[in-house]
């Protein structure tokens, strides 16, 4: 009946004529389409996506059975909502569907073929006096067992999550970052977003992970770091007001328990792995430019 007639009809003959006329081509096609529901599958997993596919796979094998049964009324009526239906789950999925495009506009393609792609960050990452800084002043909020939230800048604007809260622009010190999350004080909640080697902003406002992975021990504070970094290429020093504990959270994963030396060693990586990245960048354009 309809589409559904066709679809059926399409899908044998396609079946018929690649079953008599596959070549290696064919193969390579399968595999490659294989592979792409295989990662869309694994990442539907941790997701919303994953239990309304599940409930898309009951809908289908109802509509299969009522096409075999011949239940036009049935399928009439499935035929006619499709089109809200396919509406209906992009606006569901909407925040899904965005992580996906971010993480796609996350990966170094573009920068590493053109190194100034992101000229408009000409600005330092931050200086190792301002590592020593953060540090330190995570150190001693986490023997006072005072929370706190510091989002570090690196490729990825803030300036989105700067607006939610209070401009500050003063120099990255232990001293300041200690003030702002002191208890009881106007600026200790949310979170302080850290570019170059000054603290533009407080109390901003972060997206939170609904990653389902993540430990239910962790707060609003770790989620809000995790969801950061799923976002953003942004490093997240969490220290926590429970157990005075301090973690980093990178590209969507987290790590706890760190101390100040191992704090400062987290950062330097980062540090170096941007610098890196900058170096090599340059270095590909310079040769693109010799050989022509």
């Amino acid at each position: 009946m309809g589409w559904i007639d066709k679809a059926f009809e399409t899908l044998v003959e396609n079946f018929s004529m690649y079953r008599t006329m596959m070549d290696f081509g064919d193969v390579l096609e399968i595999l490659v389409i294989a592979s792409i529901l295989y990662y869309i599958l694994v990442w539907m997993k941790n997701t919303r996506a994953w239990a309304l596919l599940k409930g898309l796979i009951v809908i289908i094998v109802f509509l299969t059975i009522a096409y075999f049964l011949k239940m036009y009324t049935i399928l009439w009526m499935a035929q006619n909502v499709l089109g809200f239906a396919v509406t209906a789950l992009i606006v569901v999925l909407q925040p899904e569907l965005r992580k996906v495009l971010e993480e796609l506009g996350k990966k170094n393609f573009f920068s590493s073929v053109f190194p100034f792609d992101n000229g408009h960050r000409t600005e330092e990452i931050f200086s190792e006096k301002t590592i020593n800084e953060i540090s330190k002043a995570c150190v001693e909020m986490g023997k006072a067992k005072t929370g706190a939230l510091i989002v570090i800048e690196q490729k990825v604007s803030l300036k989105d999550y700067e607006r939610t809260g209070i401009d500050i622009d003063g120099i990255v010190s232990s001293q300041l970052l200690i003030n702002i999350f002191e208890h009881n004080t106007p600026l200790h909640d949310g979170a302080v977003i850290v570019r170059g080697n000054r603290i533009t902003s407080a109390t901003c406002y972060l997206p939170l992970s609904d990653n389902l992975g993540l430990s239910k021990e962790l707060g609003t504070r770790h989620r809000a770091a995790v969801g950061i970094s799923e976002v953003t290429d942004s490093l997240t020093v969490i220290v926590s007001e429970e157990t005075g504990k301090i973690s980093v959270a990178y590209e969507g994963k987290i790590i706890r328990n760190l101390d100040g030396e191992k704090l400062r060693e987290r950062m330097q990586q980062i540090l170096n792995k941007n610098g890196e990245e900058k170096n090599r960048g340059i270095r590909k354009w310079g040769r693109s430019l010799a050989k022509k």
